[in-house]
């Protein structure tokens, strides 16, 4: 049991930490023994237990008990050193000298940006940045491109997680993995241009004609496309007339068909705009007029049928819904109505979203949203491949976006070719082996056809992830396992007060893979041990009654 202290302001973010690092906690309580006591306030207290951990960016009333000596980092961020790995911190840090075992280093400078004492009896770490603080950051504002591609939050739990482990103590957590699956899949398509003929001649035609003639030139030349794809754009750009005459195919209409030959045997999640012609509210007002798409939901209800009845999800591809609860409640009564379904998901057009987006899309009545992510890059916006609930909210949860396939190709933004963007897309699976999590796709509804073009590396990328023996889910079915998860309890055995079960009370209507509850036993050698967050066994978390963690967790 992990034991809190921590600045009642903090008491949410706590909260939603525990429930990314789904592991036994409270808050602390005098007088009673934990095997953790974590201090992230500065308060005087008398901790009982085997390992306490304090963490701050600045000194602490510990700091003048243990006469610790520490110095600031001006600049922000801080990058540290965990492993081969990259920690970036947002705010105050401070560092160390001369004490016990360095946990964590400053990249830049070398210094010692964690440490561990140990004696017989127990063990002191100091870490010399705000946990809580950081997690706010990175659940609010997020990161900025130039670190996307950390998975931060994922990170200060393995750093926590291996720090216990590693002092010899056993811990139990639900980890964000599925039972027989290695980590969640969640395929979407934003449909933004569902048929080109509906554009006359305006800035996507016009843009259209500049990427499939020209752009596909400078892309031969830098190796990005090859010779058959530039024909491909140039015969599609030379086909455009006849198509608005009505003579020639539209070769962007057949976008669900095309997905659905690709993901046989799959599923996916397709986000549709409800009104055409709306370019609605910016962050600094009416936004462009290029932001109004040329459709509706009902303009394309033919589709959202074919989609429905073959196990597709369709959701929101919102407009107002970031910031008017009115108009988001509009917004998501147009797609109840074609898709008779009662839990509609949201994404915003052109990723739209602020630090008010979340309440108002709670109030408007959005299942979950899933617009968090980077129009520029690919990686972590808020530093997690988990579904989190955004601050401020009671029920709604974030499913944030970690590839598009507009940050990966377009000039401007990463403008990578297919050979580039697979190593990315290799760390990002990578990652997602380690960590567990969801790793959310967003292929736009044109990506398939001219002049983008970019089926292949799509190709590469599903059957890559096949290999791996991923679950892949629908949004709506990645948030509901997370859902699950969050629903599962930690309790106390009432003769084995510090022997923690998981209760979850079963749902019929669920048809969502099980949870795994994982033991770690904890380093058996003598000091720290790196090794020991390795050696685990994980049980399935049973549905109908209390799974009990094996012995020796919590003792």
């Amino acid at each position: 049991m992990i034991g809190v202290i921590t600045d009642p302001a903090d008491n949410e973010v706590v909260r939603e930490f525990f429930e990314l690092f789904k592991t036994p906690w409270e808050f602390y309580r005098q007088g009673r023994r934990y095997e953790v006591a974590l201090c992230a306030a500065d308060v005087p207290f008398q901790a009982d237990a085997d390992l306490v951990v304090v963490y701050g960016g600045g000194r602490t009333h510990f700091d003048g008990e243990r006469n610790i000596l520490h110095c600031a980092q001006p600049g922000t961020p801080i990058v540290l050193s965990f492993h081969y790995d990259s920690i970036p911190i947002y705010g105050n840090t401070v560092c160390f000298s001369g004490k016990g075992k360095c946990l964590l280093t400053i990249q830049a400078s070398k210094e010692c940006a964690a440490y561990l004492e140990q004696n017989e009896a127990s063990s002191f770490a100091r870490v010399g940045y705000d946990l809580f603080t950081e997690v706010r950051t990175l659940l609010t504002a997020g990161q900025p491109p130039d670190q996307a591609l950390l998975p931060t939050l994922d990170l200060h739990i393995a750093f926590l997680r291996q720090l216990i482990v590693g002092c010899g103590i056993a811990l139990a957590e639900i980890p964000p993995v599925p039972e027989s699956c290695p980590f969640i899949v969640c395929l979407t398509h934003d449909v933004d241009h569902p048929s080109i003929r509906q554009h006359k001649w305006d800035h996507t035609v016009f843009g259209f004609l500049y990427r499939a003639l020209f752009g596909s030139l400078r892309n031969l030349a830098r190796g990005n496309i090859s010779l058959r794809n530039l024909l491909t754009n140039w015969a599609a750009a030379l086909r455009l007339p006849f198509v608005h005459l009505g003579v020639a195919k539209d070769f962007w209409r057949d976008f669900d068909d095309q997905y659905l030959a690709l993901e046989t045997g799959l599923t996916s999640t397709f986000f549709v705009i409800p009104f055409k012609d709306d370019p609605g509210l910016g962050p600094q007002g009416r936004a462009p007029r290029l932001r109004a798409a040329r459709y509706g939901a009902r303009d394309i209800a033919d589709i959202i049928s074919k989609l429905n009845a073959v196990g597709r999800e369709v959701g929101l591809h919102g407009i107002d819904a970031w910031r008017d609860s009115a108009k988001g409640r509009a917004e998501l009564e147009e797609i109840r109505q074609l898709t008779r379904a009662t839990e509609i998901g949201v994404r915003m057009h052109w990723l739209y979203y602020d630090q008010r987006s979340p309440a108002a899309l709670e109030k408007a009545g959005a299942d979950y949203d899933s617009t968090v992510g980077y129009n520029e890059a690919v990686g972590y916006r808020a530093g997690t491949a988990q579904a989190y609930r955004p601050l401020g909210v009671s029920r709604m949860l974030e499913l944030p976006i970690h590839v598009m396939d507009t940050a990966l190709f377009y000039g401007g933004r990463m403008d990578l070719s297919r050979e580039a963007a697979m190593p990315i897309l290799e760390h990002l699976i990578q990652n997602a082996e380690r960590f567990g999590g969801c790793l959310t796709i967003n292929w736009h509804d044109r990506s398939l056809a001219p002049e983008r073009l970019w089926d292949a590396c799509y190709r590469d990328l599903l059957q890559e992830l096949r290999n791996r023996g991923a679950w892949f889910a629908t949004a709506g079915q990645a948030v509901s396992w997370f859902r699950k998860r969050r629903s599962a309890v930690f309790e106390s055995n009432s003769l084995e007060r510090r022997t923690p079960r998981v209760r979850r009370k079963p749902d019929p209507q669920e048809h969502l893979p099980g949870l795994r509850l994982r033991h770690h036993k904890g380093s058996a050698a003598s000091g720290f041990s790196e090794q020991g967050v390795n050696d685990f066994a994980d049980i399935l978390v049973e549905e109908s009654a209390a799974a009990t963690v094996p012995a020796g967790v919590g003792k």
